[in-house]
């Protein structure tokens, strides 16, 4: 096996068993879901209008839980300098790590959305977009917060502050995936949105690695 399909298998473990893993935060995620009915009410047709929106925030705040682990174990234990003196490139080892993340946790939780859209009242004919959006959306969410991960390192309330980093990142795959869900809602066109997700989570898988790294450099340094 390859050093890097190694530290793919590792990351994934470890993000699975990092404080529990995919289980907390579908759980979070369910939760979520199931408190909106008694913020906005029963009623079918306001829930069905806000299902999809809803569903999707959710998904944004769920893939926060954690992060702010995602290199601070590293960072510990002495795992990150290794990285850094290994031959695999920090950046990929970065990439790697993300991408392991979003395995354990953004991967289940793209599976949940569209049952959870459509639990609270979402037209069944959303559910593929929704999926889609979810597991594009959920690479951008995985890189974007490996950069405050990266950024928070050493810090005091680290995840706080991976928080206040992130979240801001967040915003544009909210809205344009948003945004394509109620145009497929409407009957608009819809696709105009998922290419402005697919191009931001393109450049944050792209981009996000050499910040991240040049942070863990810093932090070592």
């Amino acid at each position: 096996m390859s050093p890097a399909l190694r530290l793919l298998a590792r990351e994934a473990a470890l993000a699975w068993g990092r404080g529990g893993g995919a289980l907390v935060t579908v759980g979070f995620y369910a939760g979520t879901a199931a408190l909106l009915p008694l913020a906005v009410g029963p009623e079918p047709a306001r829930l069905a209008a806000v299902a999809p929106g809803v569903a999707w925030i959710a998904l944004a705040l769920a893939s926060l839980l954690g992060l702010d682990r995602l290199f601070e174990r590293d960072f510990e234990d002495g795992s990150l300098d290794l990285l850094v003196l290994s031959p695999l490139p920090l950046e990929i080892a970065c990439a790697i790590k993300c991408l392991g993340q979003w395995i354990a946790a953004g991967a289940p939780l793209a599976l949940a959305a569209p049952v959870a859209a459509v639990a609270l009242g979402a037209d069944p004919r959303l559910a593929p977009l929704i999926l889609a959006c979810a597991l594009v959306g959920g690479l951008a969410f995985a890189f974007t917060g490996g950069i405050g991960a990266a950024l928070s390192l050493g810090a005091r309330r680290g995840g706080l502050l991976t928080a206040v980093i992130v979240l801001p990142l967040l915003t544009p795959p909210v809205i344009f995936g948003g945004g394509a869900l109620d145009a497929f809602a409407g009957g608009l066109p819809w696709s105009a949105g998922f290419a402005l997700l697919s191009a931001y989570a393109a450049a944050a898988v792209a981009l996000g690695p050499l910040a991240m790294a040049a942070a863990c450099r810093n932090a070592l340094s």
